[in-house]
């Protein structure tokens, strides 16, 4: 049941940067402001800064205290920072308070405590097993335990709340703006390609993405040791690796991805076999996968994988990890399935990619796939889970539909 009346509607995401969960925050609130919807998106930032992509919505950047200590003291930090925003009066006028991740749902959770806001509702993207810091793994699950409302991208996260702690989310899924990810080139792309030094005329190698950085979870390394095994074969070949911002230390897999790439003896840099783009302006993206002959998302971890209905809107094959969530949204067909754990397993499916025949099978099967994925229909359910917490007739019937 959408909201009757148009909401005022407080967004808290943990970044300014390009990752999974602040794109479909963004995403949600332009959805919910062309509905009429007043929005306002908060994120801890450094003065002057803002976030990647240009907004119709309003923004709050919360500013940020300088740490000097890990993880822990960062999002202890971050915490505090949102509770004494909202604390101030005025600033916590809003219908509805939604936060994306545990620092946005810690916070809401002590506004809560002390009476100055009703309730939250939080979307888990994905769990992590553990960040490697007690205090840290206690607050994501204080953050969870306390919400009014849980919402999660995927039938997998819905599954796992369930398993790990007794609870139940609502699905909202995710989206694609096939108004920007198309298979049709632009002027971009040929800037772009220069840029980041990729082969073209005669000389023309396929070109393979990679997105999300050098994470562990990302399966950076094992990406890498597939594509090295597949320039053995073609005689050629090009790793794009972009993104990468990211709150946790990945200095640790940095090293052991530096190491790899001495070994297979690969060269990085503009031109170079191996090319780390790092983070891209946002009007970069659909170039970007459209210059790549396939994305690589093999992940070991997701919540969903944005990147890949991405890539399929932008007419790109996509080799995927057999595992959930992707198995869940993804058919036997949509795409070119890999063991994550098997760099051989990797290779074969990017080399299946460059054959023409599965190109433009699997372009028409990303097209349908891309096409069941939009944000209007995504923002409509998170208006569902918005009356649901506000109207108690509401939330009953929600929680059995």
């Amino acid at each position: 049941m959408p909201a009757e009346r148009p909401l005022r509607v407080a967004l808290l995401t943990h970044s300014i940067n390009p990752r999974g969960g602040v794109v479909h925050c963004l995403e949600l609130a332009e959805e919910l402001t062309a509905l009429g919807h007043a929005v306002t998106v908060h994120a801890p930032g450094p003065a002057g800064a803002r976030f990647f992509r240009e907004t119709r919505y309003a923004t709050r950047l919360i500013p940020e205290q300088p740490t000097t200590g890990g993880l822990r003291e960062l999002v202890q930090s971050r915490i505090g920072r949102f509770v004494d925003w909202f604390a101030i009066p005025g600033n916590a006028d809003f219908d509805i308070f939604h936060a994306h991740d545990g620092i946005g749902a810690n916070a809401l959770l002590d506004l809560r405590q002390r009476g100055l806001i009703p309730g939250y509702l939080r979307t888990v993207h994905h769990l992590d097993t553990s960040y490697g810091d007690a205090v840290v793994d206690a607050l994501e699950a204080r953050s969870i335990h306390g919400a009014d409302r849980l919402l999660c991208v995927s039938p997998t996260w819905q599954r796992k709340l369930r398993q790990r702690f007794g609870l139940a989310a609502a699905i909202v899924g995710n989206g694609v703006d096939s108004a920007r990810f198309t298979p049709t080139p632009s002027a971009v792309d040929t800037q772009l390609r220069a840029r980041l030094g990729l082969a073209q005329g005669p000389n023309r190698v396929p070109v393979f993405l990679a997105v999300g950085g050098i994470e562990a979870r990302k399966n950076t390394v094992a990406t890498l040791r597939a594509f090295a095994r597949l320039r053995r074969t073609l005689g050629a070949a090009q790793l794009v690796i972009a993104g990468g911002a990211s709150l946790l230390d990945h200095g640790a897999y940095q090293r052991q991805f530096d190491a790899s790439l001495a070994e297979e003896g690969l060269a990085t840099g503009p031109g170079e076999a191996v090319i780390l783009a790092g983070v891209l302006a946002d009007d970069k993206m659909p170039a970007l996968y459209r210059l790549a002959d396939a994305l690589v998302f093999v992940s070991l971890l997701e919540g969903f994988g944005l990147a890949i209905v991405e890539a399929m809107a932008s007419g790109t094959p996509v080799v995927v990890s057999r595992i959930a969530p992707f198995t869940g949204f993804l058919g036997a067909d949509d795409c070119l399935w890999a063991e994550p754990t098997d760099p051989e397993s990797i290779a074969n499916a990017m080399c299946r990619a460059l054959m023409p025949g599965a190109r433009a099978r699997l372009a028409a099967a990303g097209h349908q796939v891309a096409a069941r994925h939009d944000w209007p229909g995504c923002a409509r359910r998170h208006l569902d889970a918005y009356a649901a917490l506000l109207n108690p007739a509401t939330r009953m019937e929600f929680d059995h539909a």
